[in-house]
């Protein structure tokens, strides 16, 4: 059963790694670290910023494999992927990890794997009735949530932030909810850079759901804290590439 997510965080939110820790926690765990070019490991070592996301998981008959995309942003303004197998198809049961530098390998490894076809693990029952109303993505806290998002659009900095249509449509927030989406802020030896991009999702009142992406950095002329907000996370991806580039 494929089940691809946008933002699942691998790492547990209240406990974010800085990218170095991350990768070492990554290489420790897995089996073929060994195998890795060497000349992969050198470009993350100037990591800036990480992500982590479920990309597919399988599970039938007792056993399971899913696997995870690790993606760091590097000084340069470039990104490295590392793709992660975790399965429990080897003798005794025991979870496996093993890592890889791209997804035709990924491919490859899972193809060996003692599990059956790519099926669906459950049927529903044909005349069973889905509701229309999607359950809620976030688990939000009620506060003053418009207020929050006055504040958090008020600090913006970039001339591409969101317009006053956003604004009036989060003036009508009841809760949000504040998340990290790529890591803790890392910092490169040569850039002395720093990234973090969070996600702040909104719960209106007529139910809808509305995120904007706050990316937070130093690669600014005089290395002071600035902040960008955007109303994608890919446009906000997009900007920390290109501040990490100019910067390079």
């Amino acid at each position: 059963m494929s089940v691809p997510y946008e933002t699942a965080a691998y790492e547990p939110a209240e406990s974010p790694e800085s990218p170095e820790e991350h990768l070492v926690r990554l290489l420790g765990r897995a089996l073929n670290s060994f195998e890795l070019p060497d000349e992969v490991i050198r470009r993350l070592d100037c990591a800036l910023a990480h992500d982590s996301s479920l990309h597919s998981a399988h599970h039938s008959a007792g056993l399971h494999r899913e696997t995870y995309r690790h993606t760091w942003l590097l000084a340069d303004g470039s990104a490295v992927t590392l793709w992660e197998l975790v399965h429990n198809t080897a003798v005794g049961g025991d979870a496996q990890h093993e890592v890889y530098v791209d997804e035709e390998e990924l491919h490859a490894a899972t193809a060996r794997l003692a599990l059956p076809p790519d099926t669906p693990d459950f049927e529903l029952p044909t005349l069973m009735q889905l509701s229309a109303i999607p359950e809620p993505r976030h688990v939000y806290a009620p506060d003053d949530s418009a207020d929050h998002a006055r504040r958090l659009l008020r600090r913006a900095e970039n001339p591409d932030r969101p317009d006053a249509e956003v604004a009036a449509l989060l003036a009508t927030a009841s809760a949000h909810q504040i998340t990290q989406a790529f890591g803790r802020p890392g910092r490169a030896a040569r850039a002395g850079l720093s990234f973090a991009l969070y996600e702040h999702a909104f719960l209106l009142s007529d139910g809808r759901e509305v995120s904007l992406w706050e990316v937070e950095h130093t690669a600014t002329p005089d290395g002071r804290h600035m902040c960008e907000v955007y109303t994608t996370a890919d446009a906000a991806r997009n900007a920390m590439e290109r501040r990490a580039a100019r910067q390079g």
